[in-house]
């Protein structure tokens, strides 16, 4: 599969807003502050985590810093420690970036291989950068997507003991996930973006690149362009995709929107609809989460 190369935006820019687009805070408050690396901390936000997830750092290449990430690790990876594990990535929302942000998924991904409704997998949560999952070289250190492709992924294949590699997301998340899967699909045998804010990828494809006044992409840089993009390959073993959704999350009917035009691509894809939940990933996960960890397992192979 040829992998869609999209240029870099050269033009200067006035101003950055860091904020999620429609999540901006109001008035004077600030934006949250940015850190490539967050530790795991104490108290009630950070209680009932699984045993296997921890916080670890890598040395990025490009920026000679620090970057963190949370990585869940089955018990299985301890105890046989000649065997190989299926191994999904799991990218945030919001903007700007934090590897803490979705790790407590990991305690539903726990849960799952303790039921054995799926196999023991290895669940990893980047830090998505000051932009979240965008190329945005306009600010210091602001390649999220390539540290997360280029650098992240090679990491985790050195350091741990992986096998097959998915990609997830929600929201922020889920639009870094189709562009990513678009982008580098021999990367992974399956992948799920989620509540993507597919409106906002639409304003950017249809604004030369402009998310807002503050925010400008590179032209083309946009799930819409990059799906037509990708329908134009010949390799007919397309990637499997499945797209996520609560039937009360603001994102809902974009999700549908944009799942008509996959198929007038003729790029086939699965949904699933979790009925009654907003916009949350964890509450997705906790209602009715099986299915997509299952929709990752269904294209892993079985167990070594």
């Amino acid at each position: 599969m040829h992998q869609i190369r999209i240029p870099l935006l050269s033009a200067l820019i006035l101003a950055i807003a860091l904020p999620a687009a429609g999540q901006q805070k109001k008035g004077s408050e600030a934006a949250p502050k940015f850190s490539w690396v967050n530790s795991i901390g104490k108290g009630k936000a950070f209680a009932n985590l699984p045993k296997g997830l921890k916080h670890a750092t890598f040395t990025s290449p490009s920026m000679k810093q620090e970057v963190g990430y949370c990585i869940y690790l089955p018990e299985a990876y301890e105890a046989e420690s000649d065997r190989k594990f299926p191994t999904v990535f799991h990218l945030h929302g919001g903007r700007p970036g934090s590897e803490l942000k979705s790790m407590k998924l990991a305690k539903f991904v726990d849960a799952a291989i303790r039921k054995e409704a799926i196999q023991p997998t290895i669940y990893v949560f980047p830090n998505g950068g000051p932009m979240s999952w965008y190329n945005y070289p306009q600010i210091e250190n602001g390649l999220g997507e390539d540290v997360f492709v280029k650098e992240l992924i090679p990491h985790i294949k050195e350091t741990y003991r992986t096998r097959e590699l998915a990609i997830e997301g929600f929201s922020q998340g889920g639009r870094g996930t189709t562009r990513i899967m678009f982008r580098y699909p021999e990367l992974f045998v399956s992948a799920a973006p989620g509540g993507s804010g597919y409106s906002n990828e639409k304003r950017v494809q249809e604004n030369d690149g402009a998310e807002s006044e503050r925010v400008v992409f590179a032209k083309g840089y946009n799930t819409w362009d990059m799906a037509t993009e990708y329908a134009k390959h010949d390799n007919k073993a397309r990637l499997p995709i499945l797209l996520w959704v609560g039937s009360k999350g603001f994102n809902y009917e974009n999700n549908l929107e944009f799942s008509k035009y996959l198929e007038s691509l003729s790029l086939a894809h699965e949904k699933h609809v979790v009925e009654g939940i907003d916009h949350s990933a964890y509450r997705l996960y906790e209602k009715d989460g099986m299915p997509l960890m299952q929709f990752h397992q269904k294209h892993f192979s079985k167990p070594e």
